[in-house]
């Protein structure tokens, strides 16, 4: 595995995938994500950074553009909603990628508030994509997709 977390950039070739999903007032479930794919071939971007406060503006302005840039250099995305907050920028996100022929995963807390809006938007948009509602099946919908690839 080999894991670009913002603000570092990335232009290799390799197959990759950007963990889309909560930064602010979660806990860090891309860390629990990226210990799962640890073993993969596979370039993780994690746009969480150990230390980041968005209280200034240009560092928040040079955040969204490395998760906008590198949203289109994945080779796919996992869209993770967890249940501590809206994750107002995620169902942004989603909204966009669900429009592209990007592959996708999606993985929903149980008790996500918005929950069924995600459920019903990517069924309508998206229908061959199969939501999940931990991050072990999160996990394993991505370890299939590699696998299966390399078979």
């Amino acid at each position: 595995m080999n894991y670009i977390e913002a603000p570092n950039k990335y232009n290799g070739k390799e197959k990759s995938i950007f963990l889309a999903g909560g930064i602010t007032n979660c806990y860090d479930w891309q860390k629990e994500v990226s210990k799962k794919l640890k073993d993969l071939p596979i370039t993780i971007f994690n746009p969480r950074r150990e230390n980041f406060s968005g209280e200034d503006l240009i560092s928040e302005q040079k955040q969204i553009k490395w998760e906008f840039e590198h949203l289109r250099k994945a080779t796919a995305i996992s869209f993770y909603f967890s249940k501590e907050t809206l994750n107002p920028i995620t169902l942004l996100e989603l909204g966009s990628w669900l429009n592209s022929d990007k592959k996708l995963f999606i993985g929903i807390d149980p008790d996500y508030q918005k929950k069924f809006n995600v459920i019903i938007q990517t069924k309508l948009a998206r229908s061959e994509i199969e939501i999940v509602f931990s991050l072990n099946e999160l996990a394993n919908q991505i370890k299939s997709w590699l696998l299966t690839d390399i078979i």
